[in-house]
């Protein structure tokens, strides 16, 4: 009975020691991974942002006297010439007063015909002729701002364009420097992009881009001259830019959003598959790397634009180092692997 036990205690001895065995040799053995080396890369960043369309210029009309508004002969959206009439106002009163500053004209002009024979004779004192000569050109001056009153009852456009706000209508009272109308220059318009200040300087004034309005069924445009903002938004830390358009077909309406795609600069690149980089609870982004030993060690990094379906590495690796792209889900820091 004895010896009997002896066995088996042997035995299960001998099956835990197995077991002990083959379990080292599994912790021991390589982790199959897939790797990638790293080579430096020329590369075409693409900056992509959303924009809203402005009109090229923007002219506001208004009146430099108070009146009533009588008529207004235009809409919101209709082309018009320079010159064109917009508005009229109540002009009564304007034609009253030039009615009665030319009577009080003509009278001071026939008052000094009759002056100027009694002066010439010598008649009339020298104090009398000059205030007769004053008279008139009160008169005269009266006419002219009265005249001037009444051509100011009438609202022409400055420029040509097109009609994009109406401020008031008729019956209305306008005051002066009012916003009346405002008319609109879309022969070329602009696209209006918030850029991060990081990305400022990847920007001239000439680089190429490309605007797509969604309104127009995906039409393209090629985008031309870039001006750039010089005062950061306090809050985003953005920084605006707007791109001319030349609208010739008068397509591109203010207002309208714009898929706006902007060429970065070329240049030597380390990148790496997005999936092959990971990230820490601290918010700290790193990559797996298989040292001469073959034992993989995790390596920070810092990251930058994507490109494609791979990601620029600003900082922490070189070209040589070797990554590993799939397998590390079963790897810790030390492990031991085989490279695929």
């Amino acid at each position: 009975m004895k010896h009997n036990i002896v066995s088996v205690i042997l035995l299960a001895t001998m099956t835990f020691t197995a077991c002990q065995q083959q379990r080292t040799e599994k912790e021991n053995s390589p982790v199959r991974v897939r790797v990638e080396k790293i080579k430096a890369e020329n590369t075409v960043g693409q900056l992509s942002y959303v924009g809203v369309v402005e009109e090229g210029q923007a002219t506001v009309v208004s009146y430099t006297s108070m009146g009533t508004i009588q008529h207004v002969y235009v809409s919101e959206g209709q082309n018009v010439k320079k010159g064109a009439l917009l508005v009229r106002l109540d002009d009564s009163q304007a034609r009253s007063l030039l009615q009665a500053a030319e009577a009080s004209n003509k009278q001071a002009e026939d008052a000094i015909g009759r002056y100027k024979q009694l002066y010439e004779k010598g008649s009339l004192a020298e104090a009398n002729w000059v205030e007769a000569q004053s008279k008139l050109e009160q008169a005269r001056s009266s006419y002219t701002i009265a005249q001037k009153n009444l051509n100011d009852c009438i609202l022409r456009a400055p420029c040509s364009g097109v009609v994009g706000t109406k401020a008031l209508n008729v019956g209305e009272t306008v005051l002066p420097s009012q916003p009346v109308v405002t008319i609109l220059n879309i022969d070329t318009v602009k696209i209006k992009v918030s850029v991060p200040e990081r990305e400022m300087a990847a920007i001239s004034a000439n680089t190429e881009s490309t605007i797509t309005i969604d309104a127009l069924d995906g039409k393209m445009f090629t985008g031309g001259r870039i001006e750039k903002g010089v005062q950061a938004d306090a809050l985003t830390h953005t920084y605006s830019i707007r791109i001319n358009v030349p609208n010739e077909d008068t397509l591109l309406l203010p207002g309208m959003v714009a898929k706006v795609t902007i060429a970065g600069n070329a240049a030597s690149n380390v990148t790496v598959p997005i999936l092959s980089v990971q990230q820490l609870s601290s918010g700290e982004r790193f990559v797996w790397i298989v040292d001469a030993d073959t034992v993989a060690h995790r390596k920070m990094v810092t990251i930058g634009k994507t490109v494609g379906n791979r990601i620029v590495v600003v900082d922490g690796l070189k070209e040589g180092d070797i990554i590993i792209t799939d397998g590390f889900q079963k790897i810790s820091d030390g492990s031991k692997v085989e490279m695929l």
